[in-house]
């Protein structure tokens, strides 16, 4: 075993079984929850132990190498040994190389962990360092806020701009540039004084429970993509492209699920968003597949088209290191990758941030969950909430149908700030 870099952090890590705490939105920071649940069960950070901070295009790939050493000269006290015991970083990652703001990893001081048969609680110090205080340093739950209300209004691109990059997109594609796009819009508004962001959270959860929510850094969200799952050696993903509205009845919404999984144009988008995931992980799990056929997903205002990807991890790659080589997929860029990502640069008059970038948490032996952070928005210092949503462009997409598209995915966000 070698020996720890001088400079790294010395974490002192201890994890102990503690009752089911129920909910674990109450247990949040008011203003800076720190979060990762599906179906109730996950993650609760309270305070920060160690926070990260990475840039530019070598950003993923320099956080796995700072989580290795991180977690090689940790000092670990883990009898339960389950995903998300012992030491863990949650994080999120710009989706461009060139975004202004900084992707980030933060170990917290205390993770409160509720799965399906066993709860834990976690403390974590830094050797050396002087206690942060945190403001629920016992773990106990605290009743939300008042409800409130922000209204989005335009973004930097609003809905006529919207339409405009949709046709020019759909030319360059008929021009042979290049087979998909994903382009996206924003909504902007204002957080209210005192607002407690438990609150949005917790809305999130309730209405899209089989969603991955989280609250990382300001970012807020619930995702139903699965970017890549790592346990135990397995490497797991879900791929989802193509989607369709929900009817109004039970008819109308088998209607709706029919169509979507027969419809020409989004197969196609989903077939090009699958082979890119493959193509990335075969390096990496020699004998990884996906189900020959998507499947609809059901969501509350949404039928995706989706397909399960799974394999075996052959080269000790960890969550972070697939990460890395998965980010971005054609489902949030496009297909060929490198020409989607200069055209998204020319036609997006705004910084996606950490919108359609990868988000999730790691473990000290390297697994880990991570989504696709759509259906998303990000909280600023002084409150300025900027959401996302976008949709992907092939050579048959009619500009007025992508703009429906993103309304529809903007829904979650809109409802869950009130």
């Amino acid at each position: 075993m070698t020996s720890p870099d001088l400079s790294t952090p010395v974490l002192t890590v201890d994890t102990v079984p503690c009752d089911d705490p129920g909910s674990l939105v109450p247990l949040l920071d008011e203003d800076a929850p720190l979060v990762w649940m599906r179906r109730g069960f996950g993650l609760a950070g309270i305070g920060t132990a160690l926070r990260l901070e990475f840039a530019g295009p070598q950003r993923m790939v320099d956080a796995a190498s700072a989580w290795r050493s991180i977690a090689s000269a940790a000092r670990v006290t883990d009898p339960l040994q389950l995903p998300g015991t012992g030491l863990v970083a949650l994080g999120a990652f710009t989706f461009s190389l060139h975004s202004a703001l900084t992707s980030v990893l933060i170990v917290p001081s205390i993770i409160i962990g509720r799965s399906a048969r066993q709860s834990w609680i976690t403390r974590i110090s830094v050797a050396g360092a002087d206690e942060r205080p945190t403001s629920n340093a016992a773990g106990i739950a605290r009743p939300l806020g008042d409800g409130f209300r922000v209204a989005f209004g335009t973004g930097t691109l609003p809905a006529a701009g919207y339409r405009e990059v949709v046709e020019s997109a759909v030319r360059d594609i008929h021009d042979g540039k290049l087979s998909k796009i994903v382009l996206a819009r924003d909504l902007t508004g204002q957080l209210p004084d005192d607002a407690d962001l438990r609150v949005v959270v917790g809305r999130l959860a309730l209405g899209y429970p089989d969603c991955w929510t989280f609250a990382i850094d300001g970012f807020l969200g619930s995702s139903p993509e699965t970017l890549v799952g790592v346990s135990g050696g397995t490497v797991t993903a879900r791929v989802l492209a193509g989607s369709a509205a929900r009817g109004t009845d039970a008819a109308s919404d088998q209607d709706a699920a029919t169509a979507l999984a027969t419809s020409a144009k989004d197969l196609d988008e989903h077939r090009f968003a699958v082979e890119s995931v493959l193509a990335s992980l075969r390096p990496h799990s020699a004998a990884v597949t996906a189900n020959e056929l998507p499947f609809t997903l059901k969501l509350p205002n949404l039928w995706h088209l989706a397909s399960d990807v799974e394999g075996d991890v052959t080269d000790g790659s960890t969550a972070l290191d697939l990460v890395g080589a998965l980010h971005p997929t054609a489902a949030v860029a496009g297909t060929p990758t490198a020409v989607a990502l200069d055209l998204i640069d020319e036609l997006e008059p705004f910084d996606r941030g950490r919108y359609a970038g990868p988000v999730g948490w790691v473990g000290a032996g390297g697994d880990g969950e991570w989504a696709v952070a759509v259906r998303s928005a990000q909280v600023s210092p002084t409150g300025v909430v900027t959401a996302y949503a976008g949709a992907g462009i092939v050579a048959d997409s009619v500009p007025e149908r992508e703009l429906v598209e993103t309304r529809l995915k903007f829904r979650p966000i809109v409802d869950a700030f009130g």
